[in-house]
């Protein structure tokens, strides 16, 4: 007969265990990618909000406008 292993604490530790296991797999970024990759998001949000910026500001003039 099979011994029942306790649920809890196996799982937990095998858990982390693997956890440690499949982040030693990933390909960590250096420093100045990590950095190049921060000022695209940065220009990308900044991009975006001013352009949602100046939609907004048009669609209410132009619904000023209308009404």
């Amino acid at each position: 007969m099979a011994k029942k292993k306790s649920t809890r604490g196996n799982a937990i530790t095998r858990y982390y265990r693997e956890t440690i296991g499949e982040l030693r797999k990933v390909t960590w970024p250096t420093r100045q990618e990590a950095i190049n990759l921060t000022i695209v998001v940065l220009i990308v949000t900044f991009g975006m909000s001013a352009f949602l910026g100046i939609l907004d500001y048009l669609f209410t003039r132009l619904f000023a406008l209308i009404f």
